[in-house]
């Protein structure tokens, strides 16, 4: 088997995808957690500043999820068939939502008129609220399993995808999302608004620990397999470590306003837990819960050693031009937010 570096093919593929979704979660988790608050915003003026946080970024912040879905059926076919097959009804409804979401931003601002903008405003915290719940089930079922054939098909029913995990998943990444969200306003706004984002940003940080607390607690008694890299390998302990103390000081910073910073180890915390995801997975990509010998891994299930190489080079040429175009979008519309003729 062809390898750089020590590392075969397959994996240095399984890493790209999930660096990819890392950087969409990052990225996005915090567009999603802005919009799962702005009904909580009372006055005109407070919605339109919340979302011309967002207006200018979160359009690009989603190609981090098309070069993902791209990223996973180039490089593992297998997983993506019976992922989809498996999650039809849960991606149909991300597909749905995500519509939602972008046309209630580009929508809303088009009508002066009260009752056009509390419908597309309600439409926009609805859609960026499912989004995030939708993401987590989906994460929740891979780290449970499907059931899968000796195929490697689907043959669960269409709404397996609701088990308790699953939906536990689905509210902690909401409320990690949201968490994130708060911290990116604080960040760009000012006034009375950023006095209520303050407020907010601590309802969030517990909503995120008792949630995320209650699920790992729910993982570590009810689905072993996910703790047993960790059992066979003690120094993995690290990676939980770090996670804690990175979810520890997002609180800190947030009490002496060093709000930068702490977005900056909010988003540590969002990479870091994927992270934890990462290894509990590894070399599987998907469990089975019908046998282990149906588990989708990063061998049985991935493309071609000739098509991997030749992926992993067009992946080294073109993942440094989307993060510098990430970066420039960014530092482009750095700072506050202030409103214009151009605003939404």
């Amino acid at each position: 088997m062809a390898t750089f570096l020590n590392i075969d093919y397959p994996t240095w593929w399984f890493l790209v995808v999930g660096a990819v979704f890392s950087g969409y979660a990052i990225l996005d988790g915090f567009d999603l957690g802005a919009g799962a608050w702005h009904l909580f915003f009372k006055k005109e003026e407070s919605r339109r500043i919340a979302l011309n946080a967002v207006g200018p970024v979160w359009d690009g912040n989603e190609v981090w999820l098309v070069i993902g879905g791209g990223a996973l059926f180039a490089g593992f076919p297998v997983v993506y068939a019976s992922l989809l097959s498996g999650m039809y009804v849960p991606f149909m409804l991300f597909l749905v939502f995500l519509i939602l979401r972008a046309v209630s931003i580009e929508f809303r601002s088009k009508e002066p008129g009260k009752v056009w903008r509390l419908a597309w405003d309600i439409s926009y915290a609805v859609s960026s609220i499912m989004l995030a719940v939708l993401l987590g089930v989906v994460l929740g079922n891979v780290l449970f399993g499907i059931p899968l054939n000796e195929n490697q098909e689907y043959e669960g029913s269409w709404l397996a995808f609701l088990n308790p995990f699953a939906l536990m998943t689905g509210v902690t990444t909401l409320a990690l999302f949201m968490m994130h969200g708060a911290i990116y306003l604080a960040m760009k706004t000012e006034g009375r608004l950023f006095a209520k984002v303050t407020i907010l940003i601590r309802r969030a940080i517990i909503f995120f620990i008792v949630v995320f607390g209650i699920t790992s607690l729910y993982a570590l008694l009810y689905i072993p397999h996910l703790s047993d890299d960790f059992s066979s390998n003690p120094a993995l302990f690290v990676v939980p470590l770090l996670a804690f103390l990175s979810i520890a000081n997002v609180p800190r910073l947030a009490r002496k306003h060093k709000y930068l910073s702490a977005f900056l180890f909010s988003s540590l915390t969002v990479a870091l837990l994927l992270m934890l995801v990462a290894i509990e997975l590894y070399p599987v990509i998907v469990f089975s819960t019908s046998e282990a010998t149906n588990h989708l891994t990063v061998y049985n299930s991935c493309s071609s050693q000739k098509s991997l190489g030749i992926m992993l080079v067009i992946a080294a040429i073109g993942m440094p031009l989307v993060l510098a175009y990430t970066v420039f979008v960014y530092k482009t519309f750095w700072g506050k937010v202030k409103m214009d003729e151009t605003s939404y």
